[in-house]
């Protein structure tokens, strides 16, 4: 049992040591008050992704009828679309505590086992960003997340012996940006698969009128809708841009957001009526006057740019798709006609994907 508190004991001060020297604590708690403030408690509250909502309520109920912890969950989907707002919903809902880390954040053995270590009976642990979960660190899971065992070594040599310490019952929930890179026998551990999906102008303009309710910002409703209908579809960017929108139509109006005060405020911040921003323009503009329209390969169009590779797959590249703006093609990336339309750019010999399918 020894071996069990050492355990412990270095998680904690690993979790200590891991804080960021560098951002000042008046920011990181500012930040944190306000995503604390405007997440919800409830499904009531959680707006959008209907159809996951009404699936999860059933399995919480037959969970809660059984009184047996969830089936481990795994929420995939594009940044921002609410996983880890969604894990605290759950946990209300069964009325138990949640533990949140991330996979880069359990680099060493320790790291993984002392959290487990740390769960108690029915708790959730939610990690984010799973499938960069290094291999040590799944190994340790499997028979965490099959048999609630964790498998452990003490010694070394020919005095190795193997330990099987029992943990509570739990409930895992991973989240992540690409299913595709979870290995195989950590995916087919989780119970309940979901994806998330993009967000709809309606559902925005009404996270946008809470999130506003929240802060204490007065918005219209086509106020509303005018941050909604820029915000890629994603709650995330929504929330960002009712602050940043209230700041234009405090220095510059009476305070209210209106239609008028919203469409100035985000032309300023060069965010155009799909949600573009630069950076997406650039790549946009660069496959078509560089490229003639594609296709062309990812790194290739990183490089020109000077971005991460990872930040066009991630970030640009989801959204651009989901809008018919860009296309994937064995060949590499292609604008599409409607990409040419909304540019302004007529359409004079360039290569274009016609068609999405």
């Amino acid at each position: 049992m020894s071996i069990v508190a050492d355990e412990e004991n270095n998680f904690k001060k690993t979790d200590i040591n891991r804080k960021n020297p560098v951002v000042k604590p008046e920011t990181l708690e500012s930040d944190k008050t306000f995503e604390n403030t405007i997440r919800p408690k409830s499904f009531d509250a959680y707006i959008g992704q209907s159809a996951l909502k009404e699936t999860l309520k059933i399995t919480i109920a037959a969970a809660q009828k059984r009184q047996q912890p969830l089936d481990h969950l795994l929420f995939y989907g594009p940044p921002g679309l609410g996983k880890t707002t969604l894990a605290g919903v759950i946990a209300a809902q069964m009325g138990v505590d949640i533990k949140i880390t991330s996979a880069p954040a359990l680099e060493r053995p320790r790291d993984i086992i002392g959290i487990l270590m740390s769960l108690k009976g029915g708790e959730i642990l939610f990690i984010d960003e799973i499938h960069r979960l290094n291999k040590i660190a799944e190994e340790i899971l499997y028979p965490a997340m099959e048999d609630f065992y964790l498998d452990m070594t003490t010694g070394k040599g020919q005095s190795v012996k193997t330990l099987r310490l029992p943990i509570p019952k739990f409930t895992l929930i991973g989240a992540t940006t690409k299913a595709g890179a979870l290995s195989g026998p950590l995916r087919d551990r989780f119970g309940i698969i979901h994806r998330l999906e993009f967000y709809t102008d309606d559902e925005l303009a009404k996270v946008v009128s809470r999130t506003a309710g929240i802060l204490n910002i007065e918005v219209d409703k086509e106020g509303a809708y005018a941050i909604a209908s820029r915000s890629r579809g994603t709650p995330r960017i929504a929330n960002r841009l009712v602050k940043r929108v209230a700041d234009f139509a405090l220095v510059k109006a009476d305070g209210k957001i209106t239609k008028d005060i919203a469409v100035d405020a985000l032309d300023t911040l060069k965010i155009d009526k799909c949600g573009l921003d630069t950076t997406d323009r650039n790549l946009l503009m660069l496959i078509i006057e560089k490229y003639n329209g594609g296709p062309v390969g990812i790194e290739t169009l990183a490089a020109a740019l000077g971005e991460d590779v990872r930040t066009l797959e991630d970030v640009c590249e989801p959204y651009l798709l989901q809008a018919g703006l860009l296309q994937r093609t064995p060949r590499g990336r292609m604008v599409t006609a409607y990409a040419l339309e909304h540019l302004g750019i007529a359409n004079s010999g360039i290569s274009v994907q016609t068609s999405l399918f």
